[in-house]
């Protein structure tokens, strides 16, 4: 859902002024096409969750150049979502839907290659992507040491105490000079320099400035690796890329390995249960197991192809299993211990899979 910024025209060739406030996918697409003989591009100008999952299943190969983690994960429960796998935990094949992801943070940048159920998907690798910098609210009140400190005062604590009951809108200019403004007059007061209005956008918005030439070498990374992956003309990055451009130029791969117990791409989380446990209990352990419980909010249950407790349309008849043993109805303990129970739920993008364990989860 991007348009063209003045600011976007200054790092590549696809844009000019006459397209500024234009929908970037559509005046890409008009540049590629014209410039490229034998290519059909097609822009979607909208959200990425507007698609239905079988138009991401269309496509060969899908290549990601997204700003925020959310979207990455959104977009990777969605790929992870089409896998299939066998009686003995095995991705089928045909159910894998490859995927190229590269994402740059000024000097630094990173590209890699995620084939779901083979490779760490995000959700497996969380840990790579630092939290967010916060500011102690104390530090911003009392003891101003930076530029991104007095922006930081003004937007969090001076808003709402001089507006209040006015949402801030990251997208209204009027509301970004004011807190410009009032950055500006604390920053003089603490006789800390630096305060501009393109770094109080950037503050506000947590964004970091483009460097061009970051963007290029990870692009084409990301075209390489593409390539690779669709015609196996050369062996495939296994399975991360990281670059570092601040003090000279370092690259550096690195193989991460899957998460067995990941939500969004395993074969099945495993989980204990109680072997007296009913379906009911075991939907209860699901919403209060600290990993998947945050996951969920109003849990369908199936095994294979029998339904064992759906919401909606589905609720009255299969209201009765809840009270019933989960084992009896899996066919028995020796039938239940390893089971793969299917959990939908309107929160997942995608089915999560359990693995059963049979022991004392209920207990206590």
């Amino acid at each position: 859902m991007d348009t063209i910024d003045v600011s976007n025209l200054n790092r590549q060739f696809l844009f000019r002024m006459k397209d500024v406030g234009q929908p970037k996918a559509t005046v890409a697409a008009e540049r590629i096409n014209a410039r490229v003989p034998g290519v059909k591009v097609t822009p979607h100008f909208g959200r990425i969750e507007d698609q239905p999952a079988d138009w991401y299943r269309s496509f060969s190969l899908i290549v990601l150049g997204l700003d925020s983690l959310e979207a990455r994960r959104y977009m990777n429960s969605v790929v992870c979502g089409f896998l299939e796998y066998d009686d003995e935990g095995q991705p089928d094949l045909g159910s894998v839907k490859p995927m190229v992801d590269g994402g740059t943070e000024g000097f630094k940048g990173h590209a890699r290659v995620i084939l779901p159920g083979h490779t760490p998907c995000f959700e497996c690798t969380l840990w790579l992507f630092p939290p967010q910098t916060k500011f102690p609210l104390c530090t911003l009140a009392e003891t101003p040491r930076s530029p991104a400190h007095c922006i930081e005062y003004a937007h969090l604590i001076l808003w709402g105490q001089v507006r209040p009951g006015e949402e801030f809108d990251t997208d209204n200019e009027e509301h970004m000079k004011w807190v410009y403004d009032k950055a500006a007059e604390r920053a003089k007061q603490y006789g800390i320099p630096g305060v501009t209005f393109q770094l109080t956008q950037g503050v506000v918005k947590n964004i970091i400035p483009a460097i061009a030439s970051t963007n290029a070498i990870i692009s084409a990374q990301c075209v390489l690796e593409a390539l690779k992956t669709l015609t196996c003309f050369s062996t495939g990055l296994d399975n991360y890329m990281m670059y570092v451009g601040s003090t000279g130029l370092y690259t550096h791969t690195a193989k991460y390995e899957k998460d067995p117990a990941c939500p969004v791409c395993s074969a099945g989380v495993p989980l204990e249960v109680d072997p007296d446990a009913t379906l009911q209990q075991f939907i209860d352990q699901l919403l209060a197991d600290p990993a998947l419980g945050k996951l969920l909010a109003a849990p369908s249950v199936s095994y294979g192809s029998t339904n064992l407790y759906g919401r909606g349309v589905f609720e009255a008849e299969t209201r009765p299993n809840l009270a019933r043993r989960l084992t009896e109805l899996l066919g028995g303990g020796a039938a239940a211990e390893g089971a793969v129970l299917t959990v939908n739920d309107k929160k997942l993008r995608g089915p999560l899979r359990v693995r059963l364990r049979l022991g004392s989860g209920m207990s206590g």
